[in-house]
């Protein structure tokens, strides 16, 4: 703890941007080949062959129990949640916060017919939010559901769960969106762990990872993981395209907002790993990613 606090002192003024982060209007919906808009933090829209998965919706403009204090959005969301195309399927990877926002699950049931799949215990919380029952699917890791022609897959993970002062009585997980032709491995939040080569052994290769490479800090090394060991998590997974999640939204660790992504860059190139840097709202199309414009420099 002292020396979190320490490191929070010192990157006082390097924890935000000095100015606005740019912010992308999503793109029309695809409906063929692997596209990916990451929205910030961890929300990101797969779309695999013309079916949606959306991960991890947060929108609001806090990521805490208490909407006049807490950690407070760096951006906007690139679009009005009532904006997104028809989605297949919601899927949660845990119940923090900054993952499982109330706000974004009740508009979700108004405006969307897709299904919530979501780890074991989590339907508990959807439930209590007037979420109809037949809209939650709760999985234990390596149990899968086909949706719209995407088969997903809960996976093993390094982390913990808890609301308010409830730890640990809700799942947490990770996540393969397989299509016909293309997957995508979805870290969730977690530490580094071997459980990573197994889920490439069994579930590998993939065509991109969206990898968690924010909020670390040496106090809490087992829960989330540094960027460093986020390219070792792609390497594991049998990865090929990775595109970083976990950063630039909320600023939720002592580090600088901007550390998670040059550590990233420095090992990617150490390691020959393609990485794509997508503003947010940002249209990835994973055949042909775009190059990397160094936009957070600016900020």
């Amino acid at each position: 703890m002292r020396n979190t606090l320490r490191a929070l002192r010192q990157n006082k003024g390097l924890r935000k941007p000095s100015g606005p982060i740019p912010v992308v209007e999503p793109l029309a919906p695809v409906d063929t080949g692997l596209h990916i808009t990451w929205h910030g933090h961890a929300t990101s829209l797969v779309e695999l062959d013309g079916s949606r998965v959306l991960l991890d919706p947060v929108w609001s403009d806090r990521v805490s129990p208490s909407r006049l204090v807490g950690p407070r959005r760096l951006h906007k969301p690139p679009q009005r949640i009532e904006a997104l195309p028809k989605l297949d399927a919601v899927v949660i990877s845990h119940d923090h916060y900054d993952h499982l926002d109330f706000a974004a699950i009740r508009a979700l049931v108004r405006t969307q017919d897709a299904p919530f799949v979501v780890p074991l215990g989590i339907g508990e919380h959807l439930e209590r939010w007037r979420v109809p029952a037949d809209r939650i699917i709760e999985l234990d890791w390596h149990e899968s559901i086909e949706i719209g022609g995407v088969t997903l897959t809960a996976t093993p993970a390094q982390h913990f769960s808890g609301r308010a002062f409830k730890r640990d009585g809700t799942l947490w997980a990770s996540w393969v969106v397989a299509g016909s032709r293309n997957k995508v491995f979805y870290t969730g939040d977690s530490g580094y762990f071997a459980g990573y080569k197994e889920i490439g052994e069994q579930y590998g290769p993939f065509d991109a990872t969206l990898v968690q490479i924010g909020a670390y800090a040496p106090g809490w090394p087992d829960i989330h993981m540094t960027p460093e060991e986020g390219i070792d998590a792609h390497v594991d997974v049998r990865g090929e395209l990775l595109i970083p999640v976990h950063w630039a939204t909320f600023s939720l660790a002592p580090h600088p907002w901007t550390d998670p992504v040059d550590r990233l860059l420095v090992e990617a190139e150490k390691r020959g790993v393609t990485v794509a840097i997508p503003k947010p709202g940002e249209h990835v199309d994973v055949t042909v990613p775009p190059k990397l414009d160094y936009w957070w420099k600016d900020c």
